[in-house]
Order: structure tokens, then C-alpha cells, then sequence
């Protein structure tokens, strides 16, 4: 009764997939193995396959659709497009000072040996290889240079820098196109020192200077001096050869206080002797010069 029951049991599902819900499965079991034969590759990337069978296989597939087997192979597709990675590390400079450096990297995957990377390092290539390799490279340049070098040398260092890069991340199977020093900072010492310096600095130019103005103040004196001087030189022989030059003077002065008084709204009673404003008489003339003028004058 057992075995007749199962049989019934059997074929009765046999009939339920050989009608409409059997063609719907098969359909969908259809669909889906041609849905997963296939994968397609973007722009900018390449895929390598792995197989349960072989492990990676040495083909490269570039952009495009491209069949598999499905569950026995699956593809690994790598971005090998340059890609920026900033990486940093702080190391001593020739003159034991501490330095940090920050570097923006450009790298890619040699699209020619993609089997390899995946073998040996993964798609996560970059974020194990160039921590190590960069902090290598800076403490080895870096140390080549003073402190002071580092800022007025800044080209030749990153050039530098590039070279060594280059040549460590073959051994990776990496491309290094573009190294740029993005950030340079030294330790609070050497900070502190170049502060100091540049105040001293400041402070001895500032110091020249008042020594540069002295000396021109003084050169100013002398040469006022002399010229004030030669003045009085100039006035003692005209004085001496003409003592009208006197007179001439003093009209001038009384014309100048009479103009200043005639402008003044306050009223001033004044002697003209004090004031100079008595032209009439020559207060210059010798005892001799008087009297001899008030003989000759007319009786």
C-alpha cells in the first residue's frame, strides 16, 4: 500500500509541472542561466575570470559583454583609471628635524598584469601597497635635505620623490603617474626658530635703518649749517662793502609791522624807535658820521 501510494504521489507532481506552472519554472530556470552567463565590462575597466576549476585564468577582458559559465566562473573587474590617494607620513630631514609630509598620488593597475595583482594583492591593491611604499620613499629622499632645503628645493624634492615611487611600485605591477607635495609642515622647534629668526632679522634691518636715517639728519645739519653760515658770510661783506644794505633791511621790516598792524581791529600806541618804524633816522651812523652831518647842515 506504501509503495502504491508514493507512485500516485509521483505522478500526480509529474502532471502538475507538465501543465502551466511547469513551463513558468522551466521559463524562469531559462532566464535566469542566460541572465547569469553574462556580464558586461565598463568603460575605463578590465576584468579577469576565476574559475572553481583553474583558479584566475591569464585572459584580460576589456569593455564590453562577455560570457561565462555560471557558479564555475565569476569575473573580478578592476578600475584602471588613475585614481588620487593621498597618503602622509612624518620623517627627519637631514638636519634631524621632524617634517610633515602629505603626498597626492595618481595610480593605476598595469592593465597587463591584472592576473597577477589579483593573485598576489586583490583589487584592494592600493590601500595595502602604497601606505608602505610611500612612507619608505619620503624617509629616504627626505632625509638628502636640510629643513631650509625642503621649502626652496620644494620641485626637486617632489621630483624626486616621483622617480623613487615609480620605480617601487613596479615591483607591484602599479603605475605612478603624478606625484604632488600637497602639505609641509615642520615641528613646534624649528617653527619657533624661524620666528625667532625672522624677528632678529626684522629688528636688524629695522636698527639699520634709524643708523641710515641718523647719519642723513646729520649730513642734513651740516649741510644747513654751512649753508647758514655762508649766509652770514654773505650778509658781513655786503654789510661791509654797502651799509645801505642795513637800512634796506630795516624799511623792509617796518613796512612788514605797519602792514600787520593796519590789519589788526585793536588799537596800539607804540613808539616808532621800538618798532622800527622810525626810517627818518639812521640809528647805524658813528658819533663822527652825526656831527659831521649837523655842520654841514644850513643854519
Amino acid at each position: 500500500m506504501a509503495g502504491k501510494d508514493l507512485a500516485g504521489r509521483t505522478q500526480k507532481m509529474i502532471k502538475q509541472l507538465s501543465g502551466g506552472g511547469g513551463v513558468v519554472a522551466v521559463g524562469a530556470a531559462l532566464f535566469f542561466g542566460i541572465k547569469e552567463s553574462f556580464y558586461n565590462v565598463e568603460g575605463g575597466h578590465k576584468a579577469v575570470l576565476f574559475s572553481r576549476f583553474g583558479g584566475v585564468k591569464p585572459d584580460i577582458y576589456g569593455e564590453g559583454l562577455h560570457f561565462r559559465v555560471p557558479w564555475f566562473q565569476w569575473p573580478i573587474i578592476y578600475n584602471i583609471r588613475s585614481r588620487p590617494s593621498k597618503v602622509g607620513s612624518p620623517t627627519g630631514s637631514k638636519d634631524l628635524q621632524m617634517v610633515n609630509i602629505n603626498l597626492r598620488v595618481l595610480t593605476r593597475p598595469d592593465a597587463t598584469k591584472l592576473p597577477q595583482i589579483t593573485q598576489t594583492l586583490g583589487v584592494d591593491y592600493d590601500e595595502k601597497v602604497l601606505p608602505s611604499i610611500v612612507n619608505e620613499v619620503l624617509k629616504s629622499v627626505v632625509a638628502k635635505f636640510n629643513a631650509s632645503q625642503l621649502i626652496t628645493q620644494r620641485s626637486q624634492v617632489s621630483l624626486l620623490i616621483k622617480r623613487e615611487l615609480e620605480q617601487r611600485a613596479k615591483d607591484f605591477n602599479i603605475i605612478l603617474d603624478d606625484v604632488a607635495i600637497t602639505d609641509l609642515t615642520f615641528g613646534r622647534e624649528y617653527t619657533a626658530a624661524v620666528e625667532r629668526k625672522q624677528i632678529a632679522q626684522q629688528d636688524a634691518q629695522r636698527a639699520q635703518y634709524i643708523v641710515e636715517r641718523a647719519k642723513q639728519d646729520r649730513q642734513h645739519k651740516i649741510v644747513q649749517a654751512e649753508g647758514e653760515a655762508e649766509i652770514a658770510r654773505t650778509l658781513g661783506e655786503a654789510i661791509a662793502k654797502n651799509p645801505g644794505f642795513l637800512k634796506l633791511r630795516r624799511i623792509r621790516a617796518a613796512q612788514t609791522i605797519a602792514q600787520t598792524m593796519a590789519q589788526s581791529q585793536n588799537k596800539i600806541y607804540l613808539e616808532a624807535d621800538s618798532l622800527m618804524l622810525n626810517v627818518s633816522e639812521d640809528p647805524y651812523k658813528t658819533p663822527a658820521e652825526s656831527t659831521d652831518a649837523s655842520t654841514t647842515s644850513p643854519s
